[in-house]
């Protein structure tokens, strides 16, 4: 594959830009401070339950009212996996607090290199709107022209809106862009509107390319 052949690049966010940092010691610590003792591991529990939650209900953050009301019930999930009996509403910043990501390793100076080919880029996230928040931490939202989560797009990859949404928004054709991701969602959203695709990780994934 060549460089040449491509516009734009648009990459998943999840496992391809960002990674989990264990929200676990923080979470027990903030339960802690409130008097209530939980086992790390029932902690853990919890959270996955939250997970498993959020994914599929990531959509309904759509805006910041959405996004709010969204975050409570997550945590109010949570708290029930945990068997905490706390309000959602008093404990959902410390929830929120304890969520935080760290670059997948060779991410951003990939990202870097692509910029510096002259290359627009994109992220299409399955995320609600908050996804912009997490790349500013990490110092990543300045590489990207547009963000679009499935929560904006209102559908989840491997639905194609929210690709043709970031394609509408770069002003790319579809042959002229190749997604980046990490799931068989993003291989199949991206081949619906006619974009080419390579696994992740971006460190690696343009490897065999050249100019």
């Amino acid at each position: 594959m060549r460089f040449a052949e491509l516009d734009a690049v648009t990459v998943d966010g999840y496992g391809t830009i960002v990674r989990l940092l264990d929200p676990v010691p923080s979470l027990v610590r903030s339960l802690a401070e409130r008097g209530i003792d939980r086992d790390p591991e029932l902690v853990r529990t919890a959270f996955l339950a939250e997970v498993a939650y959020y994914r599929p209900e990531a959509v309904r953050g759509r805006d910041p009212e959405s996004l709010a009301r969204l975050r409570c019930d997550c945590t109010g999930v949570f708290l029930d996996a945990a068997g905490v009996g706390l309000e959602p509403e008093s404990f959902v910043g410390d929830f929120m607090a304890a969520i935080r990501f760290e670059a997948v390793p060779g991410a951003v100076e990939m990202l870097d290199r692509l910029r510096g080919r002259g290359l627009d880029l994109a992220v299409v996230s399955n995320w609600d709107v908050g996804l912009t928040e997490h790349l500013e931490r990490i110092g990543a939202d300045r590489l990207f022209s547009t963000v679009v989560t499935s929560a904006e797009a209102g559908a989840a990859k491997p639905d194609p809106a929210a690709f043709r949404l970031a394609l509408e928004r770069l002003g790319v054709e579809p042959a002229r862009a190749l997604h980046v991701g990490d799931e068989n969602e993003d291989e199949q959203g991206a081949a619906a509107v006619g974009m080419r695709f390579a696994p992740a990780p971006l460190a690696t994934a343009f490897a065999d390319w050249s100019a």
